[in-house]
């Protein structure tokens, strides 16, 4: 019996031996030690496009991020391409810009023919509120309701025409620029909101004056032509002031009369 007992003992040791290296020893052979814990992803949550063109998703794992191939990094650090300028432009291009994508108003070419100024004669009209002077034309010219400039002459309507000669000034209705033939430009297509619809410009002269820019221009529209011009003056305002006169083909014995309103702009003294 003695020896029965010791057998059974020996059995039982056994026994608990085997089942506790069972407990402590890991299931399968690479489990040998407990992995650390991988550090949260610094990639944001939303997808990241990779290399080769698909989406990854990030995850807390610690496997290695996709690196963008080199075509790729120069793609994103190339700047934007700009936009052509066309009629219709997106936010964000300057007056000047503008002016140069309007297909109404060509180039100025650097050659342009200079104005012989004439006597503007004795009568003028003193518009106080740019600080400029124009002359005050003969008949059949007449002074007429202002509004919405601070001064203005016209010519008589002609039977079968609702164009007629006008002489105004006002305030500089566009931005100011460095440069005053910019300024002038700006300002004769400007212009055009005064001409009939589809009015293009032809450039005739351009040339400085003392204080500020002078141009001379023709606007066709249709079969029909206009000749006008503008002079952009610094009147000791706020802003230049500007004058603009525009007479239509059906009055042109008196487009004559424009020479002498250029001639004879000058600052309110």
């Amino acid at each position: 019996m003695r020896d029965l007992y010791r057998g059974l003992a020996v059995v039982t040791a056994v026994a608990v031996v085997t089942v506790t290296l069972v407990m402590l020893l890991p299931s399968r052979p690479d489990e040998v030690a407990a992995r650390p814990v991988a550090a949260p992803s610094t990639v944001p949550t939303s997808s990241v496009p990779t290399a080769s063109g698909l989406t990854a998703s990030p995850s807390a794992s610690s496997e290695p991020s996709v690196t963008p191939s080199p075509v790729d990094s120069a793609a994103a650090a190339a700047p934007q391409a700009t936009p052509t300028p066309g009629p219709s432009l997106a936010p964000g291009y300057t007056a000047m810009e503008a002016l140069y994508a309007d297909p109404r108003v060509p180039k100025l070419p650097k050659k342009v023919a200079r104005l012989k100024m004439t006597k503007p004669g004795r009568g003028v009209v003193k518009d106080r509120r740019t600080g400029l002077v124009v002359p005050r034309l003969g008949r059949p010219w007449k002074a007429h309701q202002a509004a919405p400039f601070t001064s203005k002459q016209v010519l008589p309507l002609k039977r079968g025409s609702n164009q007629r000669g006008m002489l105004v000034t006002c305030p500089l209705p566009i931005e100011e620029q460095k440069s005053a033939r910019d300024t002038a430009l700006l300002a004769a297509r400007w212009t055009l909101n005064h001409h009939p619809e589809g009015g293009r410009i032809r450039w005739q002269v351009s040339q400085p004056i003392k204080g500020g820019w002078l141009l001379t221009y023709l606007v066709r529209y249709g079969k029909h032509v206009s000749r006008a011009a503008v002079v952009v003056l610094d009147g000791g305002m706020a802003k230049p002031g500007l004058a603009f006169v525009t007479v239509p083909e059906s009055q042109r014995n008196r487009w004559r009369d424009i020479t002498r309103v250029v001639s004879g702009v000058r600052v309110l003294g």
